[in-house]
């Protein structure tokens, strides 16, 4: 059964640029045709905002390119996202992470990341086979 996955940074960080530290199954469910792999715009702002901060080095012109490189498509956000992360409890503080949970739920998505916190949500994650 195809998989409607949604990459965090760190997920999307690691296919881009050192995908073998992905388990298997990520790397697997990321690379396959049959899967429809999306990563959010708030991505890019998070990416952009570490970059600028100096805690990340990303070659942000190369943003473009890297998608289509992976083959995943874009997903922005709608008013109806920011209200569902508003409205989420405070399991998780983090603003970048709290927007792609929102998505993820009002989208249908699964979200695939390592962070052990956002599985206190009910939201779809990945399962590492």
């Amino acid at each position: 059964m195809p998989l409607r996955l949604l990459l965090d940074r760190h997920i999307f960080l690691c296919a881009c640029d050192v995908p073998e530290k992905l388990p298997d199954a990520t790397r697997r469910a990321i690379a396959s045709a049959a899967n429809a792999v999306t990563v959010s715009a708030v991505t890019a702002w998070e990416i952009a905002i570490k970059c600028a901060t100096g805690r990340l080095d990303f070659p942000l012109e190369q943003w473009e390119a890297r998608i289509i490189e992976l083959g995943v498509d874009t997903l922005a956000v709608k008013p109806a996202h920011g209200i569902e992360a508003g409205q989420l409890p405070r399991h998780h503080t983090d603003p970048f992470d709290r927007m792609l949970i929102a998505q993820a739920r009002r989208e249908g998505l699964t979200l695939v990341t390592a962070d052990r916190r956002i599985k206190r949500y009910d939201v779809a994650t990945f399962r590492r086979a």
